[in-house]
């Protein structure tokens, strides 16, 4: 039986877990998926030396943690510097893991069909493993990128110094940060949402709930809001073809 799972920490309800055990069934594939929970980057040499896996997703904190522990990175992950897959290629006497950044594929997959021409700059909120997937894209894409935090920086920008102007300007903004994941759904990022129009498309990375407070404040100005569900079914989707290939 092939084993699989998901290393982070807390971990709550996993998307990828319910994914892929459903996959398991329908599919009628013989393999387990399990969440590892473990409280310290350090204890994941220890998890891989007491299970027999073949492949893990990564989730927060770990995306850009776990990077030392790796033999080898994918062009993409090495270009984002985060991995979200992991892949366990096994000889006859050597284990040897790659990490691969398969929220790219996903971001880039469920964002596309909802561009729009106008849709040239973005607005990045947060700075966690998941941003830097993002920014990869959307360079790629062709938009003018800024990111969006707590503290200032070179290229970043505090909440506090957003204004019309610059909301007017940056009609994508993408959520990448876990603020309004369940249980605290009555949190949203900070944004000045009066100044959202019809012409802005938001994106959120978190699914849980399906409307988070940050895409019905902007709906409520006429935003196309997203969720992060489509992004996750695609980037397991890909991790699978990883995994087995």
């Amino acid at each position: 039986m092939q084993q699989y799972g998901l290393i982070g920490y807390p971990l709550g309800h996993s998307f990828s877990k319910r994914f892929f055990t459903e996959k398991f069934e329908n599919e009628q594939i013989d393999a387990i998926f399990e969440s590892y929970p473990i409280d310290s980057i350090q204890k994941f040499s220890e998890l891989i030396a007491a299970v027999k896996l073949n492949g893990l997703n990564v989730t927060i904190p770990y995306k850009e943690q776990v990077i030392p522990f790796l033999d080898e990175l994918d062009e993409n992950a090495a270009e984002i510097g985060a991995v979200n897959v992991i892949k366990f290629i096994r000889n006859e006497n050597s284990l040897r893991l790659k990490g691969f950044n398969t929220d790219a594929i996903g971001f880039e997959n469920s964002l596309r069909p909802y561009l729009q021409p106008h849709h040239t700059k973005a607005l990045i909120l947060g700075t966690g493993g998941a941003s830097k997937a993002i920014k990869f894209v959307l360079q790629k894409l062709g938009f003018a990128v800024l990111f969006v935090s707590r503290s200032s920086a070179d290229g970043r920008l505090t909440y506090n110094a957003l204004n019309k102007q610059i909301i007017d300007e940056f009609t994508l903004i993408v959520n990448a940060s876990p603020v309004g994941t369940f249980p605290n759904i009555d949190e949203c990022p900070a944004i000045p949402y009066q100044f959202l129009s019809n012409k802005h498309l938001l994106f959120d990375v978190v699914y849980n709930p399906a409307e988070t407070l940050f895409l019905k404040k902007g709906r409520e100005y006429g935003a196309v809001g997203l969720n992060g569900e489509q992004m996750l079914v695609e980037q397991a989707v890909a991790a699978w073809e990883i995994w087995n290939k």
